[in-house]
């Protein structure tokens, strides 16, 4: 990873002029303020100030002078320009308090201390997404797709490949490793798998990916949204996550004798995944939209359930190659690709360091479709359901310590906050559905 000095060395080679420092608020918007690069050196070793109590969850009124602090290996060139204007490049920022203490409420730094934890107890935390989403060909209601394509179609002319190509190179051109690209379920809806890394690396990756698929899509006069739920006669869109820990260069997750190739650390962090799953749910399906996509019948997860293969199972373990330990791994499939990715991956972390802490005990694998059991079958196999509402999500997290730890006091204070004022929004409105259901007979 470059150094300061490569960074303001490779600043010099790009011809760049102005650098924008990025970073997130607590619901993972992306925020960014811009400098000169005349003024990149002393921003390296002063930081610069904004008003944190702008930024959502940030800082109160009366403590909100907060600074940026760029992170020299997160530099690159941004691969457009805007109307023939200079180069720039962009550097990821963790925040500090003015007294130079870290935030306790900047996501990175959130999952800096998760990270930090599993390093305690020996592991690096690796991750790689699957982030879907839709491309229509505007905002504007009612929307419409660029195609009817389904899993993995390629029919052309096919308007979205390109975008996804174009995406793709510019996604590589800011140092992103992409495995594939796809077309998914959905009419108009497309994937992008991001290559296993570290989790602090993937999670800024999946801002970038997040930024240039919507960038590309409007250069090309289109829109490209990673809302879970924008169509309710169809899939939504999630953010799989294939995750496991690593302990001196070897996949801790693997075990040769084990009939499955999961080792007990693994299945004790399985264990504690699935325990904590309905605390956690709040920062992986943050929004109220994000519930629309968890039901029944378009292939997300509604149960606390894990299988080998099944893909209607909460947790999957995907099938291992053989001679190959580091293809042993867990998919969580309830995120969706609008959370928060620093806090995300920090609560599925720590939910499942907790499980190895406690010697949390494996259910049994799920061998039939949960979906298609009875209420009774489910109890009887002690399988729980996911929250059904934003409301339901906070409610549970609200009694949660392993979250609480998780995000340290002042973020699942801002979080929760937070989450209640959106609830009590959207609860007071009066949707099409209700007007068109009603009204004729009430």
């Amino acid at each position: 990873m470059p150094d300061v000095m490569r960074v303001l060395e490779l600043a010099r080679e790009g011809d760049v002029k102005f650098v924008s420092l990025w970073f997130t608020d607590v619901l993972g918007s992306l925020k960014s303020l811009t400098i000169g690069v005349d003024g990149l050196a002393a921003a390296f070793r002063e930081g610069r100030g904004f008003d944190g109590s702008s930024i959502e969850g940030f800082a109160r009124i009366d403590e909100s002078d907060m600074v940026a602090m760029p992170d020299a290996r997160t530099f690159s060139l941004l691969p457009w320009r805007n109307h023939g204007s200079a180069p720039m490049a962009k550097l990821f920022c963790n925040i500090h308090k003015p007294n130079g203490e870290l935030s306790t409420t900047d996501p990175r730094g959130v999952l800096r201390r998760s990270l930090d934890k599993a390093a305690d107890m020996g592991f690096d935390y690796m991750v790689g997404p699957e982030l879907e989403y839709f491309y229509f060909k505007n905002s504007t209601l009612p929307l419409e797709g660029l195609d009817d394509g389904g899993y993995f179609d390629n029919t052309p002319p096919d308007v979205a490949a390109a975008l996804r190509q174009e995406t793709v190179l510019a996604l590589e051109a800011m140092g992103l490793d992409i495995d594939y690209t796809h077309h998914e379920v959905a009419p108009s809806q497309h994937e992008i798998d991001m290559h296993y890394k570290d989790a602090m690396t993937m999670a800024d990756a999946v801002m970038i990916v997040r930024l240039v698929t919507k960038e590309i899509a409007i250069r090309n006069g289109y829109y490209a949204t990673f809302m879970p739920k924008p169509l309710a006669s169809v899939n939504g869109s999630g953010m799989h996550c294939h995750q496991s820990l690593w302990k001196d260069g070897q996949n801790a997750f693997f075990s040769e004798d084990d009939p499955d190739h999961l080792s007990e650390i693994g299945r004790k962090f399985l264990a504690g995944l699935l325990r904590h799953a309905r605390e956690i749910t709040v920062v992986t399906n943050q929004w109220v939209n994000s519930y629309k996509r968890l039901i029944p019948g378009y292939e997300a997860p509604v149960y606390v359930s894990w299988a080998k293969i099944n893909r209607s199972d909460l947790v999957r373990i995907p099938s291992y190659r053989e001679g190959v330990p580091g293809s042993v791994r867990m998919e969580y499939r309830a995120p969706d690709p609008a959370c928060n990715p620093y806090l995300t991956f920090a609560v599925m972390l720590c939910a499942g360091l907790t499980g190895i802490e406690n010697d949390y005990e494996l259910p049994p694998a799920t061998t039939a479709n949960v979906y298609r059991m009875t209420p009774k079958e489910r109890d009887d196999c002690g399988i729980d359901t996911l929250p059904g509402s934003l409301r339901e999500a906070v409610a549970i997290a609200e009694e949660s310590q392993m979250l609480r730890d998780a995000l340290g006091p002042d973020m699942f204070e801002v979080l929760i906050e937070n989450k209640k004022i959106e609830w009590d929004r959207y609860r007071a409105q009066v949707t099409s559905w209700e007007l068109d259901t009603y009204l004729p007979i009430l």
